[in-house]
């Protein structure tokens, strides 16, 4: 394996996974700024981010049953799933916001992202030598990067949303013209003739199935604890600073946590994960971030800098662990169909995410920030038990070189 052009084509795999990603928060970012110009209601809100959700859903279901991620050359469907995505967005400046068309347009970006983030973790595993923990990790940590950079667009364009829209808009196209000069590392899975049936394999084999309930205990904290933070952190700091300073600091912060600290996580999650294993490092990465979400909400309205160094802990422990399901999975699936796999993964995890999202301003409205976001810490604890089943399956001997 030429080290080199596995490394030029990691990075720059990772950029345009960094950059397409930008799509995926861009209306959510930019929620506080809605809501104030055009006073749209919580439930609204949340629909700019669940609609995304619900396309990628509904994408990742398309793609399983055609076994599109295993057919179709990765960077082509990469390349046109971020081509569309990125008109859909930019949709967003003509039509009304709040509007049925706003969510027509999110549902599209949703839709199209199912030939982003699951491609890109195949592309990534078929230059694995030893690292793929290290691999995934840092794919994840780039599109952590790129869903966080509308937050760091909004803080740059200050209250002017479309500024957010447009510049997230043009990372995509961006991404979608590099995605072509990517090389397929010497691992990369060739298709089988496809057959419907295999997506089964995720529930009748034991190894898979408790991988998955893993990971979708992971994703139960994970996008609603994303999709709100910049809400939590603005009403939070409201009550200790002036408006004007409090809509600065929640979004630098929310950059902060979601970006820097995610891409920090997936980093260290998954060197520790090759050497310590699988298992191992998902157990402690959801401990810590259950633990958390549990504390969080009694700090809201506190000193800023002591909330925000937890919800930095919590930012990076919530995404530490996310690459390595998707490790897994790849690790115990056949080599043929790993993109089917992966992809049926996430299907289910962000069908998962549509309720906590949904439920968090319901929440806020009946117990309040205070106590919010510990209903998330429910995740965390049910994936820490699945984590530990498999360890015990003799499959996980295929998990991290045999460190399960």
């Amino acid at each position: 394996m030429n080290t080199n052009a596995k490394w030029r084509a990691i990075g720059l795999l990772a950029f345009c996974e960094l950059a397409a990603m930008a799509l995926w928060f861009s209306a959510s970012a930019v929620v506080p700024s809605l809501v104030l110009e055009f006073d749209l209601d919580g439930s609204t809100a949340a629909w700019l981010t669940s609609s995304v959700q619900i396309g990628f859903v509904a994408g990742t279901l398309a793609s399983v049953l055609l076994g599109l991620a295993d057919r179709i050359d990765p960077r082509r469907f990469f390349m046109a799933s971020a081509l569309v995505a990125a008109l859909a967005n930019l949709g967003l400046l003509i039509v009304e916001p709040g509007s049925f068309a706003t969510i027509v347009l999110r549902f599209v970006t949703g839709v199209c992202m199912a030939g982003v983030y699951p491609v890109g973790m195949k592309m990534a595993a078929g230059w694995a030598n030893r690292d793929l923990g290290l691999l995934v990790g840092l794919l994840v940590g780039a599109l952590t990067l790129g869903s966080a950079a509308p937050h760091l667009f909004n803080a740059i364009g200050g209250i002017d949303w479309r500024f957010t829209i447009g510049a997230a808009s043009v990372a995509a196209l961006i991404s979608a013209l590099l995605i072509n000069f990517v090389a397929l590392g010497p691992n990369h899975g060739r298709a089988a003739r496809f057959r419907p049936s295999v997506a089964l394999k995720a529930f009748t084999v034991p190894s898979l199935r408790l991988a998955n309930l893993g990971y979708l205990g992971h994703m139960w904290e994970l996008y609603a604890m994303w999709a709100w933070l910049g809400v939590f952190l603005d009403a939070s700091f409201r009550l200790s600073m002036p408006a004007d300073e409090a809509d600065l600091w929640a979004r630098l912060g929310t950059f902060v946590i979601i970006g820097l600290g995610g891409f920090l996580g997936c980093l260290v999650g998954g060197l520790f994960a090759d050497r310590l294993g699988r298992t191992t490092l998902t157990i402690v990465a959801m401990a810590i971030s259950g633990t958390c979400a549990l504390a969080v909400g009694f700090l809201f309205g506190g000193a800023p800098w002591l909330l925000l160094v937890v919800c930095l802990i919590w930012g990076i422990s919530v995404i530490a662990d996310s690459a390595q399901f998707s490790a897994s999975i790849t690790e115990l699936s056949d080599k043929e169909h790993v993109g089917t796999m992966l992809t049926l993964q996430t299907c289910m995890g962000f069908l998962l995410t549509l309720v906590t999202i949904q439920l968090m301003p319901l929440l806020v409205d009946a117990v309040g920030w205070r106590y919010a976001f510990a209903a998330l810490a429910v995740g965390p604890l049910l994936g820490v038990v699945a984590m530990a089943r498999l360890r015990r399956q003799p499959d996980a001997s295929r998990l991290a070189g045999g460190r399960g």
